[in-house]
């Protein structure tokens, strides 16, 4: 079976054909699913996707003409998808329901550290052998408090390394994680989270609910020397909104991994181009502002784990299976002749 899977990193390429050799050829893209590129993936039953793929109703019905029969997505979230149009095609969807959380919670703890001990701005001025301490001063973390916005699995993850700094500890979530709690974080409404926290962290899916989930309301009920961490999804923030906070002077800083436009932007060079993004830039020239390119999941073992669901769920839609990653269930691919 020929595979082809868009939106490759040159890191990711030879652990995906190590992965697939032996069982299925893979042809790997750095180009990814867009309305542009999808005629590559004519007469391919398998396209596997990356997180920024356009798979909307154009996308998927392209598809569908060209012979695809399964989309199996390397992320956790699907909000790029559209899953009612795959139904109708009878197209089977996949993603990777889950994968190393450490990743994602280390990372969001290493923004939340750069920004505060202003780490980007003492390394730019080392390098030009200015070693001045003005403007560098941080902020101790124990004793101030976490606010946790989602506590599953990266969320508790978060929540345990906060209970090592020995931070005091408050969550939100629909549904309590009782780890969290033994670490003794209090669960509250999310007005009381975001008006006593120090650092607030997002670790939610992007859905509808969840849309602008801060928004301008919710930003001004911060603490004006908050810091706020984002390595979820980036329609989580209402970017207009903080922008407008950050030109008032708020917060210690800001740590974004994700950004609510980022497709078209993320995971390419853009640094030869204007770019258009009028927020994007205006957002990267606060000196307390952290942006990183999506790269929180991005350690070997993560990476290895996302990789090996994927070939499980080739495998399931190979024999006709329903796995746990399976969004769509599609139509039974054919009995080889």
């Amino acid at each position: 079976m020929e595979i082809l899977a868009f939106g490759v990193q040159a890191d990711e390429r030879p652990l995906i054909e190590a992965a697939f050799a032996g069982h299925h050829d893979v042809h790997c893209v750095d180009v990814f699913l867009s309305e542009d590129t999808v005629p590559i993936a004519a007469g391919y039953e398998i396209v596997s996707t990356s997180v920024n793929a356009d798979l909307g109703a154009k996308v998927l019905r392209r598809l569908a003409a060209g012979g695809t029969r399964l989309v199996a997505q390397r992320s956790t979230g699907f909000n790029n998808i559209d899953l009612d149009v795959a139904h109708e095609l009878g197209l089977t969807v996949a993603r990777v329901s889950s994968y190393s959380p450490y990743s994602v919670a280390e990372f969001a703890w290493t923004l939340a550290m750069a920004v505060n001990r202003r780490i980007v701005r003492a390394a730019g001025r080392t390098r030009d052998f200015d070693f001045r301490l003005d403007g560098l001063m941080g902020r101790d973390l124990r004793g101030r408090t976490a606010g946790v916005l989602g506590t599953g699995k990266i969320g508790e993850a978060f929540t345990r390394i906060a209970h090592g700094f020995g931070m005091n500890l408050l969550g939100w979530d629909v549904t309590e994680n009782p780890a969290c709690a033994a670490l003794g974080m209090r669960y509250v409404g999310k007005d009381q989270l975001l008006a006593e926290s120090d650092l607030v962290t997002l670790h939610v899916p992007l859905l509808p609910a969840t849309h602008h989930l801060i928004g301008a309301a919710e930003l001004a009920s911060m603490k004006d020397d908050a810091i706020l961490v984002n390595t979820s999804r980036g329609g989580l923030i209402d970017t207009d909104a903080l922008v407008g906070e950050l030109r008032r002077g708020r917060f210690t800083g800001v740590g974004l991994d994700v950004y609510e436009a980022e497709a078209g932007l993320f995971f390419l060079d853009k640094s030869l181009d204007v770019v258009e993004d009028d927020t994007l830039a205006r957002l990267v020239t606060f000196p307390h502002v952290l942006v990183t390119s999506h790269q929180a999941y991005y350690t070997h073992e993560a990476v290895s784990q996302i990789i090996d669901a994927t070939v499980r769920n080739v495998a399931d839609h190979l024999a006709g299976r329903r796995g746990e990653n399976t969004l769509v269930p599609g139509a039974p691919p054919p009995a080889p002749n």
